[in-house]
């Protein structure tokens, strides 16, 4: 029997009785990060690296049970080796390696495998089997160098800002949003951060994460002007659902773009409904996800999360891999 087994409750490691990301109620549940479609409620048990300890409390609640470990530390349960690697994903992010008896798995999680700035870089772990997303999966997905897009995001907002409009940028709180704080030129003016975001910012921060000052946005809009903030020419940072609700009414007419991979398939600048879009993802692309499969060895590639069909078949056709393709219905992406 493999030391790792795909069932309907997710990743299983039978010898030490550990679920990988459950998609339902468990006993022990190690999560390789924070975001909703991998730390779900309810597992009478949470193993986390520490820097997610924070953020699983905030979405899970405060009264969960949890264990953390530093990346490199290594727990035994039952007889298997359990270590956490850096995913290079969001803050906290880990690959969860297992080693039994010889045999060795690595279960990525979300990753990329180009540095940001922010999280600890992707580190190559070697390994007989590998499971690998597939979020961006396709030829066609393929980033731009990072700091050129850091660059155009400032440009942007000065541009607004000298015509004495705000800018609004879209991110998801957890990753993306911080990331794109720890970039921003605040010679430019001030930045504000929706409610969702500075929680986050505020929980990731007792980690020790810095990511420039910032305006909190929790008690609303009207709130920060009243306290003497231009929202005039300010940078506002909020998720997706922030413009469907009465939290932006106060921003008036505004510039708005998204920060995400998709937009690397808008067509000829049309961004769905925003401004502008900057290709930005907290997941690898094609080159990224070729390279981290070659670089961990693994004979026995499993391919989740994404465009799953295609990647495995370029891995067996053009790679001579052993790869196949995990059918896990109940993932949803939220988080590109």
């Amino acid at each position: 029997m493999a030391l790792v087994t795909f069932t309907e409750l997710g990743f299983y490691c039978a010898q030490a009785d550990l679920y990988i990301d459950p998609l339902r109620k468990v006993n022990k549940a190690l999560v390789t990060h924070a975001h909703s479609d991998h730390a779900r409620p309810g597992m009478q048990h949470y193993l986390c690296h520490t820097d997610s300890e924070n953020i699983l409390r905030l979405r899970l609640g405060q009264r969960i049970s949890v264990q953390t470990l530093a990346y490199g530390e290594t727990i035994t349960m039952n007889g298997v080796e359990v270590t956490l690697f850096p995913a290079g994903h969001v803050p906290g992010s880990a690959q969860v390696r297992l080693s039994y008896r010889g045999e060795v798995w690595v279960i990525s999680g979300d990753y990329k495998t180009v540095g940001d700035g922010l999280t600890p870089a992707f580190e190559s772990v070697r390994c007989h089997h590998f499971v690998t997303e597939s979020t961006f999966a396709l030829p066609i997905f393929q980033w731009r160098e990072q700091q050129s897009v850091y660059d155009e995001i400032n440009a942007w907002w000065r541009e607004n800002a000298a015509a004495g409009l705000p800018s609004v940028l879209l991110g998801y709180s957890l990753g993306k949003a911080q990331r794109i704080l720890h970039h921003l030129d605040r010679s430019v003016g001030a930045v504000v951060c929706h409610g969702a975001i500075a929680a986050a910012n505020l929980a990731l921060a007792q980690s020790g994460f810095d990511f420039g000052p910032w305006e909190d946005g929790t008690a609303g809009l009207l709130a920060l002007q009243d306290r003497g903030v231009s929202l005039g020419g300010s940078l506002v940072v909020c998720p997706p659902n922030a413009l469907r609700s009465s939290w932006s009414a106060p921003l008036g007419d505004y510039r708005l773009a998204n920060c995400s991979g998709w937009m690397a398939v808008s067509k000829m600048g049309q961004w769905g409904g925003v401004d502008r879009g900057f290709v930005m993802s907290d997941h690898a692309d094609w080159p990224q996800l070729l390279e981290a499969v070659q670089a961990s060895g693994a004979e026995h590639v499993h391919v989740t999360h994404g465009f799953s069909e295609v990647l495995a078949r370029y891995l067996r056709e053009s790679m001579g891999l052993d790869a196949d393709v995990v059918e896990q219905a109940l993932f949803e992406r939220s988080d590109a």
